[in-house]
């Protein structure tokens, strides 16, 4: 009971300290003096949170007997912790404003989605099904929203890359527009005047692109090491997952479909990593694949637990109807 009771106030404390930060990040956007202090206070709360999230899952592990990854909800809370620990390190090693957006965001919109009141039972704790019964269950299904967190995160860093790249392309295609429309391709720029202005306007030019380069460097760096990662939770996950399946089915693997998206992931990434790593491609080739992972990645995780078939149907649940 007493443990039912502070799982309840956690949960409530989390919520409402998530809507702050909410809050707080909405009107960053409009006071732009007070950004830094607002920036601060958003860090704290969300430092804060992350330690609420941290005493749902200790409470709830004593409350239950087993650690909270036996279904959808507990994993999404697991999943939203995992988002806090990549922001957390991101911010204290890297303070750029831009990697604290994506990353946090991340986090806020899936505990967002887990405490939003859309799955039935979702405070209830039930005992384990017998299948989940086993010491490999912390191994493989930590392993696996780990590598799914840090997967994710890295995948949404190397989009931004591809939405800075087609906002560049878009705005020199639109400046050869009007360029064309205005002078008809014939207008000439003679004297020294029209050189002077013109060498003007390519200093502005450089130093947007210098630190448009700068950032989507940085976003490449950060974005390659947490997936790296994160293949690595993967690798190991499904390496676990397989051993398991050996103790508990009989067959090491089933080509069940959450065994199969998962391979697809673990195929999607591993082309990442040879892209990324191979000097023939650019920024550009990697981050459409790794763009590609994060979607294929959402759907490895949700694809069953929604329609629950599968040998890994044990986290379905049932939507509420009004």
């Amino acid at each position: 009971m007493i443990f039912s009771t502070l799982e309840h106030i956690l949960t409530h404390i989390s919520f409402s300290i998530l809507s702050i930060i909410i809050l707080i990040r909405l009107t960053a956007l409009f006071l732009v003096d007070e950004v830094v202090q607002l920036s601060h206070l958003y860090e704290k709360g969300f430092l804060i949170n992350c330690f609420c999230i941290t005493g749902l899952l200790v409470t709830r592990w004593i409350f239950s007997g087993h650690f909270p990854l036996s279904d959808l909800y507990e994993s999404l809370i697991f999943l939203s912790w995992s988002f806090s620990l990549i922001h957390i390190i991101i911010y204290l090693k890297k303070k750029n404003n831009l990697l604290s957006i994506i990353t946090s965001s991340s986090a806020i919109f899936t505990q967002s989605f887990s405490m939003s009141g859309l799955l039935t039972q979702i405070h209830q704790s039930s005992t384990l099904v017998p299948a989940l019964q086993s010491e490999w269950l912390t191994m493989h299904v930590t392993m696996m929203i780990l590598g799914y967190a840090f997967l994710l995160c890295g995948s949404l860093l190397s989009a931004t890359i591809l939405v800075i790249t087609f906002r560049k392309s878009i705005n020199n295609f639109c400046h050869f527009l009007l360029h064309n429309a205005f002078t008809f391709g014939k207008i000439e720029y003679i004297g020294e005047v029209n050189n002077l202005l013109k060498i003007q306007k390519n200093s502005l030019f450089f130093d947007k692109n210098y630190y448009r380069s700068q950032l989507i460097q940085e976003l490449d760096y950060w974005g390659y090491r947490v997936i790296s990662l994160g293949f690595l939770f993967l690798t190991i996950g499904i390496l676990s997952g397989a051993v398991w399946a050996n103790e508990a089915w009989g067959s090491y693997w089933n080509w069940d479909p959450k065994e199969t998206w998962a391979f697809i992931t673990w195929i999607i990434f591993a082309i990442y990593l040879h892209t990324r790593t191979n000097r023939n491609f650019q920024e550009e080739n990697s981050a459409i694949v790794a763009s590609m992972g994060f979607f294929i990645i959402w759907i490895c995780y949700f694809g069953v637990n929604l329609f629950g078939v599968g040998l890994h149907s044990y986290g379905s649940f049932t939507l509420t109807h009004n």
